[in-house]
C-alpha cells in the first residue's frame, strides 16, 4: 500500500510538473508515465485517465486553499490577514499555474470539476469577504458595506486571470514567480482608493515588499 500512494504522489508530482511546463492540453497520460519511466498500465492502475489526475490535482490546491487562506482572528491581525491571503494566493498560482493559464478550458471538459471549482470559490469569496470587513473594522481601509462583495469580486476575478492575462499579452513568454507577484501589485491597487491615510504608509510598505519580488525597482 506504501508502494501505490507513493506512486500517485509521484505521477500527481510529474503531471503538475509536466503541465506547468507546455500546458495541460500539450500532455497525454503517455506523456506523464515516459516522464517517469513506468509503463502507461502502471498509472492506469491509480488514475482511469487524464481528468482523473487534472481532478486529483485540484483536490489538492482546494485543501491547500482551505487551510492557507484563512480569516484574520482579531482586528489587529486585519492588514497581516491580507498579507498572507496575497502570500498564499499566489504562491498557489504559481505552484498550479497551469490551471489558471487554461481555466476556462478545463473546466468546460469536466462538468464535475467545474462544479468542484464553484463550490471551493465560493468558500474562498467568503474569505477574502472577511478580510475586507476586517480592515474596514480596523479602519485600515474606508468603503460602504454594500460594496465591499463587489470589491471581493473584484480582486477575485483579477487574481484568478492574471495569469491567463499574461498569456495573452506574450504567448511565447513563460510564467515566473517576478510575473505572478506583478499580479499582487494589481491587487494592492485595488486597495488604494479605500486606504486611510492612516494606513497608506503600511499599504507602501506592503507594494514595496511585493515589487522586489516582482523585480520592479521603480517601486523598491
Amino acid at each position: 500500500m506504501e508502494k501505490k500512494l507513493r506512486t500517485k504522489d509521484k505521477i500527481l508530482q510529474a503531471s503538475v510538473e509536466l503541465f506547468n511546463q507546455v500546458g495541460e492540453r500539450q500532455v497525454t497520460t503517455n506523456h506523464i508515465a515516459a516522464h517517469l519511466g513506468i509503463s502507461p498500465g502502471n498509472l492506469y492502475y491509480h488514475f482511469r485517465n487524464k481528468e482523473d489526475i487534472v481532478r486529483q490535482i485540484f483536490k489538492e490546491y482546494a485543501k491547500l486553499l482551505e487551510t492557507r487562506i484563512k480569516p484574520p482572528t482579531d482586528k489587529a491581525e486585519a492588514l497581516d490577514a491580507l498579507a498572507s491571503y496575497l502570500d498564499a494566493v499566489f504562491e498557489l498560482m504559481w505552484r498550479f499555474h497551469f490551471f489558471y493559464a487554461n481555466l476556462p478550458d478545463i473546466l468546460s471538459r469536466d462538468p464535475a470539476l467545474q462544479q468542484d471549482y464553484q463550490h471551493v470559490q465560493q468558500g474562498v469569496l467568503a474569505r477574502v469577504t472577511a478580510v475586507l470587513k476586517a480592515l474596514k473594522q480596523s479602519e485600515i481601509i474606508q468603503i460602504e458595506d454594500e460594496d465591499i462583495t463587489d470589491l471581493a469580486h473584484s480582486i477575485k476575478l483579477l487574481v484568478t486571470f492574471w495569469i491567463s492575462y499574461l498569456k495573452t499579452q506574450a504567448p511565447d513568454k513563460d510564467i515566473d514567480q517576478a510575473s505572478v507577484y506583478q499580479g499582487v501589485l494589481k491587487v494592492l491597487l485595488l486597495f488604494k482608493p479605500y486606504a486611510t491615510a492612516q494606513a497608506q504608509p503600511r499599504i507602501s510598505r506592503l507594494q514595496q515588499h511585493y515589487a522586489a519580488l516582482a523585480g520592479d525597482a521603480t517601486l523598491v
